[in-house]
């Protein structure tokens, strides 16, 4: 009996017989086999023969990865990803792989404050706040309603349909069970001009098969900087959550995140812990400051979880992710200075990836540290970073 179901074994007729994966293994039992490897190593393995190319190019390598249950991969973009590539890291192997940018449109410039989502097999770019040489003033930013798609069978961005209203800094969940995207809030602020910009309340949702969106009720207020996720509410049917952000026009006043009357606000970053299992509803936490909180639903209080352990340097930026179900707080340490970047330009790297990583179920804390691949230093609070399973 094959290893393989009947579909990924069919997508293995591209590979002639006499053309093996793997010398003395049936090609069900090598693709499985290949479907271990890192997949942050598979550039780098592709040139090995043609039935590996073809192999590690295909489909049925998505779907046995998928079916294998491998781990997160996080993909990171350091700045415009017009101009500057992504990358994929992958913590489990610390190793690190480039992505091509996405396609460059020559009228605009300063893509920040988009969101990355992955659904699927697929990493998802949407929205953000740029510069339009053809609009005017030309010093003001603009919202994008442009959405891309990036395919790790092709290795290139596909260009979808663009969003009703263009917008930055929004909320957006994923929706598998119906392969579908909701986007809500936003509006036009930009990292150069932090105060300032538009909010808009309106929200869509993206039909992938159908490449097409189509505009839901709004929000009760305009917000921008927020986020989104999904819960399981009355009737197991799936709830829209929008948290956080800014309300109000023009600079606004940032919207704290309390629980009872008289508690202080809180303006930290937001991580969602899905239930795999999908039983019960994902675990909601916060990072404020050094202290890890954690939202209960039921008493509409957030309440500490912990501490990171190990603290940096004063003023320093923060990521704050979830892969495989666990907290991810991220730091840059040993930073390269712009001016010492001018003064060695044989310089490629800057600085080093710190990642404190805490278990909420073990209550347990680990660590990893490498070395980043980026020519420029990476500023953690603009970073856009997207964790996928691939």
């Amino acid at each position: 009996m094959s290893i393989l179901s009947t579909s990924p074994s069919a997508n293995l007729h591209e590979i002639d017989d006499a053309q093996t994966l793997i010398p003395g293994l049936p090609n069900d039992v090598a693709a499985l086999i290949l479907s271990f490897l890192p997949y942050s190593h598979h550039c780098r393995l592709k040139p090995t023969c043609k039935p590996w190319y073809i192999f590690l190019s295909s489909k049925t390598l998505l779907s046995l990865r998928r079916r294998n249950r491998s781990s997160h991969l996080l993909c990171i973009f350091p700045e415009d990803p017009h101009i500057s590539s992504p990358f994929l890291f992958d913590p489990e192997h610390l190793a690190w792989c480039p992505l091509p940018p996405m396609p460059c449109n020559p009228h605009v410039y300063g893509l920040c404050n988009f969101t990355s989502i992955s659904l699927g097999p697929h990493i998802y770019v949407l929205g953000g706040s740029l510069f339009d040489t053809r609009t005017f003033p030309l010093d003001r930013p603009s919202p994008s309603s442009s959405a891309f798609r990036y395919n790790f069978v092709t290795s290139s961005w596909d260009r979808l349909a663009p969003m009703i209203s263009p917008r930055g800094s929004f909320a957006c969940a994923a929706i598998p069970s119906a392969d579908q995207i909701i986007v809500a809030g936003g509006g036009s602020r930009h990292t150069m001009f932090r105060a300032g910009g538009s909010r808009i309340c309106s929200v869509e949702r993206y039909d992938v098969e159908k490449d097409q969106w189509e505009a839901l009720d709004g929000l009760p207020r305009f917000r921008a900087g927020c986020v989104g996720f999904t819960v399981i509410g009355d009737g197991e049917e799936r709830e829209f959550w929008v948290m956080g952000g800014k309300m109000g026009m023009g600079s606004g006043g940032k919207l704290g995140i309390c629980g009872e009357q008289g508690e202080t606000p809180r303006f930290g970053k937001i991580a969602v812990v899905e239930d795999e299992e999908g039983g019960n509803p994902p675990a909601i936490f916060m990072l404020d400051d050094y202290d890890i909180l954690i939202y209960n639903m039921d008493s509409n209080r957030w309440q500490k979880e912990c501490s990171v352990p190990r603290r940096t340097a004063c003023e320093t930026s923060f990521g704050f992710i979830v892969m495989n179900g666990e907290l991810h707080v991220m730091t840059i340490v040993n930073g390269i200075d712009s001016t010492e970047t001018r003064r060695s330009r044989q310089q490629k790297r800057t600085g080093t990836l710190f990642i404190q990583i805490y278990h909420p179920k073990k209550k347990t804390w680990r660590f990893l540290i490498t070395k980043l691949p980026f020519r420029q230093p990476l500023d953690l609070s603009t970073t856009v970073m997207c964790p996928f399973r691939l």
